[in-house]
């Protein structure tokens, strides 16, 4: 999976005061349950204001795989935004990101797929055991948030019979 990169412009407002309340927030939140619980609402309301700010190369698919589209990142590495197209039968393989998130729909629907640790292994990231977890599936306008520690181990896509997806994902972290 390779992450396409665009070229860097001024951030239209809707964005960079979403990007700018964001960065208040882990200013006066440290714990990352409080971060996302505070930035999910904000996620709502660019949802509401994506064609403001995504543009042609943020929207582009890929026919292999799921296309990650850097929208922002952060130059400390604190912080990432990413639009990721999802065309019909794209799944990501099972992961954790290791990093607070909050993902929103703008169009589509995706699916996540949960994952529950069974063995103690706690701090390895490979050959550990796994169980299927719930489902769920994200319409447009939907917010979900996830954070480290315990894991939030998924994984995501579009069923082979659902239309195109695209959701932007902020990642506590660059995710280069």
């Amino acid at each position: 999976m390779s992450v396409q990169s665009v070229s860097v412009v001024p951030c239209p407002q809707s964005l960079q005061a979403f990007l700018d309340e964001v960065k208040a927030i882990r200013r006066e939140f440290v714990q990352s349950a409080d971060v996302v619980l505070e930035t999910a609402p904000l996620m709502c309301r660019l949802l509401e204001n994506w064609q403001s700010f995504l543009r042609d190369e943020h929207l582009e698919g890929h026919d292999e795989h799921y296309a990650r589209n850097l929208i922002h990142a952060e130059q400390d590495g604190s912080m990432s935004l990413y639009a990721l197209v999802w065309r019909p039968g794209q799944w990501t393989p099972v992961h954790d990101h290791g990093a607070w998130g909050v993902v929103g729909v703008v169009r589509g629907a995706l699916q996540e797929r949960n994952y529950i640790r069974t063995d103690s292994r706690a701090r390895e990231d490979s050959g550990i055991t796994l169980m299927r977890g719930g489902t769920s599936v994200l319409l447009p306008g939907t917010v979900t948030t996830f954070v480290p520690n315990p894991d939030h181990i998924h994984r995501a896509g579009v069923p082979r019979d659902m239309p195109e997806t695209v959701t932007l994902h902020l990642y506590g972290r660059n995710m280069d």
